[in-house]
């Protein structure tokens, strides 16, 4: 295998496994809104946001909502 060829794998194969670990966390959200929104909705069922911010900051809000 030449050394240019060697490198091209080395240098895709790390970008692929950036793309492999941003996809569920970032980009699986992004195109799936309901299903994130129904998915938070029922992981912060029974919390009372004004209990667990800390005092000063803004209180969650929606990251895919519209300002």
């Amino acid at each position: 295998m030449s050394r240019n060829l060697h490198t091209a794998l080395i240098f895709g194969s790390f970008i692929s496994l950036i793309g492999a670990t941003f996809y569920p966390i970032y980009f699986r959200p992004l195109m799936r809104l309901e299903d994130y929104r129904r998915e938070q909705a029922i992981n912060q069922a029974g919390i009372v946001q004004e209990d667990v911010q800390p005092p000063g900051l803004n209180v969650w809000s929606d990251p895919f909502g519209r300002k």
